[in-house]
């Protein structure tokens, strides 16, 4: 068989979430191709794997993929491995891998754990219909552009961030968003100071700023959807009003003529206070 291009996913903190295949495929191979060769040499260590590394970042990949592509073109086998976690998924990888295609050699992925998907199945957010953002700008400027074009996205949104921005990231959230924007905050998933917690978006600003053990580590945020607004008559609504108003506080009775209706809450909230005014 001809030489193949494995893409292996490595844990993203605990060594236990490596795979058996995964193992096999790194004792086999030619050779490692390693974003950062000093961590995934611990790795390979912890498994007694003896296989070479070299290196393929982003900031040499461009210069490694003749070289790598011609030594499976020679018949070696090559893995190709991110710090943790999935390759290509905000990690390099992506232009090797195209050139393996555009030469022909098969590409063989070998599935394991991802922050992205691990985040998303914890924080208790629809994950029917959901899109990876990957890291938003530095800039705080760019970074309110690119909030302010997802805004209106009715699917779960899921965002990596670095420790020492996300109370400045989360704070844009909010203001684009809005403070009551459900979020799902999962941190160092697998390590030691796991930490997976589902609030709003004002409730995180808080929980951060008053924690500063927050700003540390890997750092996923698993955004809720724009509430999609539903066309309702004024009458209709003003009809549930009255009857949720017989029983219920102002408050109460907006809040679910809301999530009934899927208006906005201060919509409702409005006119409740003004039917309840006329009687």
């Amino acid at each position: 068989m001809s030489a193949q291009l494995f893409v292996v996913a490595t844990p993203i903190g605990h060594l236990d979430d490596m795979t058996f295949r995964a193992i096999h495929i790194l004792k086999s191979v030619a050779i490692i191709a390693a974003e950062d060769t000093r961590q995934s040499a611990l790795l390979l260590k912890h498994y007694n794997i003896s296989t070479p590394l070299t290196a393929c970042h982003d900031h040499n990949e461009s210069n490694k993929i003749d070289i790598i592509i011609e030594r499976l073109k020679h018949g070696d086998d090559v893995a190709l491995v991110s710090d943790a976690g999935t390759p290509l998924i905000s990690d390099p990888g992506f232009k090797l891998v195209r050139a393996a295609q555009e030469h022909g050699i098969r590409v063989v992925p070998v599935p394991g754990a991802c922050a992205a998907i691990a985040a998303l199945s914890a924080v208790g957010l629809p994950s029917d219909h959901f899109s990876f953002e990957g890291f938003l700008s530095s800039k705080q400027s760019q970074r309110l552009l690119q909030l302010e074009k997802l805004k209106n996205n009715t699917h779960t949104m899921i965002i990596y961030e670095a420790p020492h921005r996300i109370l400045d990231s989360v704070k844009d959230m909010a203001q684009v968003f809005g403070a009551d924007r459900a979020v799902g905050f999962a941190r160092e998933i697998t390590k030691t100071f796991e930490t997976i917690k589902k609030m709003t978006l004002g409730e995180l600003v808080e929980f951060i700023e008053n924690d500063r053990n927050q700003q540390k580590g890997e750092i996923v945020l698993v955004i809720a959807g724009a509430t999609e607004e539903k066309d309702m008559e004024s009458e209709d609504l003003d009809k549930l009003l009255l009857r949720l108003l017989q029983d219920l506080s102002v408050k109460a009775a907006s809040q679910l003529a809301a999530d009934l209706t899927g208006i906005k809450k201060k919509v409702a909230y409005q006119r409740a206070l003004e039917l309840t005014e006329k009687v």
